[in-house]
């Protein structure tokens, strides 16, 4: 390892903090389904990285959460700001989507909606007391990091993993798309779509050259632990375990995730698939190791510089007949049209027609989703980080135009705006793109945010 610049010019703090909820916290990641959380597999934790040089500091904190509204991620900036002296743009709020795990604020419906009764809550896919709990959980993480700042070396390297993500959406022969069809099933014509195989290693080292955090990238749902009433931390928090066992008990590994929106560890394809996380974290171990050991370059030099936009995309069009449905549907069943005997499971249909319908009401108030793109810079190392769900071929259009190598671009960043499908992703349909509040925005959605993101990406890195 060959470590280069001037004694004590980057500085980085690292902590984790257990945010694993209480039994009876609703578990997000599902439409209209009561999930309770009933036992812990494994814990979850929000981990936090503090990285500071010459003035300018970045705050990365990571969650084994489903999401975290844009309501709860200005609260979190905003406390940061005030009790730590971090810039609100300078501090990346990424949640890795995981499926056994609550959210932090709902995301099902707006907060104006009054569709669901109050005394169902968990319709809205959110827990207003673990929200709260978890808010102070991660403040503390930060702080944590924040006050074990050391002198630090970076590095960082990418490989390849294509063993354990697939696309999700297929062309059956019918000429339509369909999400996750039956394995092997011989009505599948083709994949519609590609993966991103870049798995990603950014190692920080101590003055003893002890490795004390590393930022692990990879592309793929984390969907092991759905639909069962049980905590996990899928296979991000599986990987995560792996790295330490191989660099010791005091390595925090800070897992982010890419592009996701239409990428899944269930390989279609394969008969034989067996779902399985704890496989699925050994391979990703195997290769970041792997990748780890051909950083060569550790420098402590490194700019540390950050931007933070917000740009207005329109909400989708909602059609005469599908608005009237929707209305006709809720005029029958004003109430939860509920499709088990134990009222844990709610008609998809009916959720949908809620969503729609207060997507409506959303659109005739305010037609445009303000929507956060973010870009830190790290010596050569880019993040960008993205909202909601956006499709792998976004992330992929804006590394082949980034300025910089490698580029690193995470979804579900800084608040939720749902499913973010390709133009041509529309034409053939399937679940993604059947809209909602959890897939709002216009077609040309992920056209906008990967040329802006690319522009943010020229500012920063010709940017003194």
């Amino acid at each position: 390892m060959r470590r280069n610049g001037g004694i004590g010019s980057l500085y980085a703090g690292v902590a984790q903090v257990d945010i694993t909820p209480e039994r009876g916290t609703q578990l997000a990641g599902d439409i209209g389904r009561y999930r309770p959380n009933e036992f812990v597999l494994d814990p979850i934790y929000a981990k936090a990285l503090v990285l500071e040089s010459n003035g300018s500091k970045l705050c990365f904190l990571s969650c084994d959460l489903a999401s975290i509204t844009a309501e709860w991620a200005n609260k979190i900036r905003k406390l940061a700001s005030e009790k730590f002296g971090l810039k609100p743009e300078a501090v990346l709020i990424h949640a890795v989507q995981n499926h056994a795990a609550p959210s932090i604020g709902h995301i099902m419906v707006s907060n104006e909606c009054n569709l669901i009764p109050p005394e169902l809550p968990w319709l809205r896919d959110g827990d207003a007391e673990y929200s709260s709990f978890a808010l102070a959980r991660i403040l503390e993480a930060i702080s944590i990091a924040n006050k074990n700042s050391e002198p630090a070396w970076i590095g960082a390297a990418s490989g390849v993993e294509g063993r354990v993500a697939f696309n999700r959406r297929f062309v059956m022969r019918n000429g339509k798309v369909q999400t996750h069809p039956r394995a092997a099933d011989p009505n599948i014509l083709y994949a519609e779509g590609p993966i991103d195989p870049e798995l990603g290693v950014v190692c920080i080292v101590t003055e003893d050259a002890r490795v004390s955090a590393m930022i692990l990238y990879y592309t793929c749902h984390p969907t092991h632990g759905y639909p069962n009433r049980y905590v996990t931390a899928d296979w991000p928090g599986a990987w995560s375990n792996g790295v330490r066992e191989v660099f010791g008990e005091t390595c925090i590994p800070l897992v982010v995730n890419g592009c996701c929106g239409n990428i899944h560890h269930m390989n279609h394809l394969d008969p034989n698939y067996v779902d399985d996380q704890y496989r699925m974290g050994r391979l990703l171990t195997e290769t970041a190791v792997n990748v780890a050991k051909r950083i060569s370059d550790y420098r402590n030099d490194v700019v540390l510089d950050f931007r933070a936009t917000n740009i207005k995309i329109p909400l989708r069009e909602i059609s005469r007949d599908e608005f009237e449905k929707a209305r006709q549907l809720l005029r029958k069943h004003p109430e939860p049209l509920w499709v088990d005997d134990t009222h844990t499971r709610v008609d998809w249909d009916w959720m949908y027609a809620v969503s729609l319908l207060d997507l409506y009401e959303q659109r005739q108030r305010y037609p445009y989703f303000d929507y956060e793109i973010q870009v830190l810079r790290v010596g050569n190392i880019a993040f960008v980080g993205l909202m909601g769900e956006p499709f792998v071929e976004g992330q992929l259009a804006i590394k082949l135009q980034s300025p910089t190598y490698p580029t690193y671009v995470l979804h579900n960043c800084n608040g939720y705006a749902g499913y973010i499908p390709t133009k041509h992703a529309f034409q053939g349909g399937g679940y993604e793109t059947r809209t909602s509040n959890w897939s709002k925005l216009a077609p040309e959605a992920l056209d906008i945010i990967v040329n802006e993101s690319v522009k943010m990406l020229k500012e920063i890195f010709t940017s003194k």
